[in-house]
């Protein structure tokens, strides 16, 4: 009886957790004892918790910054706060519909919301359970592992599940930890995480930690916890345009006739019978889930999106049809040609990192369409926000820079079943930037929300700075539209000197370590070096003046000459952008781009038309936006 009382004694204590103090003096020397400590203190498998972990952070700890959504470390504990609401149309001059044949004003900013959801307040019950304080579990990544195991623990003994050992018992805990309150998006991220177990994995975070999750392939979740947490079914009715692997539902968005003719705020159409989709545009919503999907069902707010996509699990509701045209990108060629995706987030609020929840969701989502539309999985078509050019000169400065320099694209592309390969010698006379996202941390600032001049601290990026001279003490490249009489910036919010993973270039020079290449009418240099290279080679197509030619213009859509209008449909100029384009210069190919206008000025369908022209454009990666030449502007080459 002695020793049974010892020994039951021994179990409780290992069990209690220990004080701040104490965790703070028995720190563990490494992030894979992090989780083993932790997963100890408070009962939990560290499968879970790796499983957990790695779905929300991949494991890393972000240097203390929060996620889009404001999230904090390896178990993504969120402190939303003091983070206001909002959506990125929002902000800046950009007209979402982009079509001055019917200019919409800037929409007007609306409220914040009174009451958080529970999802974006997890460090509160965090600090709770661990007697932590928010800024040790904001910073310290052993403390916010303890927090992380703290809530899971909590979740299990709310349910009257077992603490027990078998990770298979731990499905419920799991899927609460999600924060979401449908049953299919709970079930999806506890899927994914038992999916993570099974596979196991095994990487290096962004602060160079090991850590490592063997594989269990024979793991058994006992998904009838799920049921125990009492969760809503989701909306799924038929028609909706999603996977069925990933949870999805139909919010719809309003389309309403209003007074004086006006109507929001979308635009009926009938593709792809009308006009065949040809780009997918990620967004980041700089706002809150809910209240972004409250501005799109808001006939009088002036912007629209096809998807919105949760940051904690990777929910998605579907507002618009894919055959009808949203207000979302800024540019009428483009918003008729393309569905768009809004991503929970608040880059403008200082967060540097998106969730593998949302990256795992979304890239299923894209490929999806992608096949569905018949749209291909590259970055000339799979663009952000911030490649979408401006319409006209006037139109260049005003245009959006989400989702930033901290968009993994080379991950996205990889879930999607589409990695990012080179292709061709090291000579090639082309590139594609491809820098490793992990170490590859160039200096920004604008990460604080509360100095925004601030340095940001050494982050994960996805792009290159840009320079005049083959040196790292030279000038950034300018960006005359963006800036037509300052300098570029250093600023996250700022492309005007930043080439991204994924983006193809002709090759102007090469020096040593450095890789010239040609962006906007100019030789823009980048460190390049063959031990740690940024850029990968890639042999394709590219365009240049024809010969005779001093320059060619370039534009930021693709629309038909005045002929092909018929009468009753005003003629829409074709005006060249401010940028140059010369003679010796050469810029990679996308693709052929259709002269199509899609008239749509009244809430009826019948009254819209397609203008198609004769003219042959080109689709061209110019800068960070991508652009469009006439053919009978540029000789077109291969470049090996």
């Amino acid at each position: 009886m002695r020793r049974l009382l010892a020994t039951s004694l021994v179990a409780l204590l290992a069990l209690t957790p220990a004080s701040p103090a104490q965790a703070e003096a028995q720190a563990p020397a490494d992030r894979q004892q992090a989780f083993a400590a932790a997963a100890k203190e408070f009962g939990v498998p560290e499968s879970v918790l790796l499983g957990v972990s790695y779905l929300a952070s991949r494991w890393d700890a972000h240097a203390g910054q929060p996620s889009v959504d404001a999230g904090f470390g390896p178990m993504h504990l969120t402190d939303a706060a003091a983070f206001t609401a909002g959506n990125h149309h929002d902000a800046g001059k950009e007209d979402a519909r982009g079509d001055e044949s019917r200019p919409l004003p800037a929409p007007e900013p609306r409220p914040a919301p009174e009451e958080l959801p529970a999802s974006l307040r997890t460090m509160e019950r965090a600090a709770q359970l661990t007697g932590e304080s928010r800024e040790r579990l904001r910073t310290d990544a052993a403390a916010n592992i303890r927090g992380g195991a703290a809530l899971l623990a909590d979740y299990q003994k709310s349910l009257g599940a077992p603490l027990s050992d078998d990770p298979g018992q731990w499905y419920g805990a799991v899927a609460k930890y999600s924060g979401a309150e449908e049953a299919g998006a709970a079930k999806f991220f506890a899927d994914e995480v038992f999916s993570i177990i099974k596979e196991g994995a095994e990487r290096t975070t962004d602060d160079g930690q090991r850590v490592r999750l063997p594989a269990m392939p024979r793991l058994n979740a006992i998904t009838k916890w799920l049921e125990k947490l009492g969760l809503r079914p989701p909306v799924r009715p038929d028609g909706i345009e999603c996977p069925a692997s990933i949870s999805c539902e139909w919010i719809p968005a309003a389309y309403e006739q209003l007074p004086n003719d006006d109507y929001g705020h979308y635009d009926l159409a009938n593709r792809p019978a009308s006009q065949k989709v040809e780009y997918i545009i990620i967004h980041d919503m700089e706002g809150y889930f809910l209240p972004s999907i409250r501005l799109n069902q808001d006939p009088t707010y002036g912007a629209s999106w096809h998807y919105s996509v949760r940051s904690t699990d990777g929910h998605i509701a579907q507002h618009i049809k894919t055959k009808d045209v949203a207000w979302q990108a800024g540019n009428w060629y483009i918003n008729a040609k393309s569905v768009g995706i809004e991503h929970e987030g608040f880059l403008a609020e200082g967060g540097t990192w998106y969730t593998e929840a949302m990256y795992r969701s979304s890239a299923r989502l894209v490929r999806y369409l992608a096949l569905r539309h018949g749209v291909p999985l590259d970055r000339a078509h799979i663009l952000g926000h911030d490649n979408v050019p401006g319409t006209l000169p006037s139109t260049v400065q005003g245009m959006h820079e989400d989702p930033g320099p901290f968009w993994d694209w080379a991950h996205y592309f990889q879930l999607m079943g589409a990695p990012l390969h080179g292709l061709g010698g090291p000579r090639s006379g082309a590139v594609m930037i491809k820098p490793d996202f992990a170490t590859n941390k160039p200096y920004f600032y604008g990460c604080d929300r509360q100095n925004p001049e601030a340095d940001c601290p050494p982050l994960p990026a996805g792009t290159v700075w840009l320079r005049t001279e083959p040196r790292e003490d030279a000038p950034l490249v300018k960006d005359i539209g963006k800036h037509p009489t300052g300098e570029s910036l250093y600023s996250v919010y700022d492309h005007s000197a930043r080439a991204s993973t994924g983006q193809r270039f002709a090759v102007a020079e090469r020096r040593g370590d450095w890789t010239a290449i040609w962006y906007l009418g100019q030789k823009a240099w980048f460190h390049n070096p063959a031990s740690n290279p940024t850029a990968v080679p890639s042999m394709g197509l590219v365009v240049t003046p024809k010969p005779g030619k001093e320059t060619v213009p370039v534009y930021g859509r693709a629309y038909p000459e005045q002929e092909a209008y018929p009468e009753g449909i005003p003629y829409q100029e074709v005006t060249p952008l401010q940028y140059t384009f010369s003679a010796g210069e050469k810029y990679t190919l996308a693709g052929v781009a259709p002269a199509e206008y899609y008239r749509a000025v009244t809430f009826n369908l019948e009254d819209h038309t397609v203008v198609r022209g004769k003219t042959k454009y080109l689709q061209i990666q110019f800068g960070h936006r991508v652009m469009f030449v006439k053919a009978d502007d540029v000789r077109v080459m291969f470049s090996g």
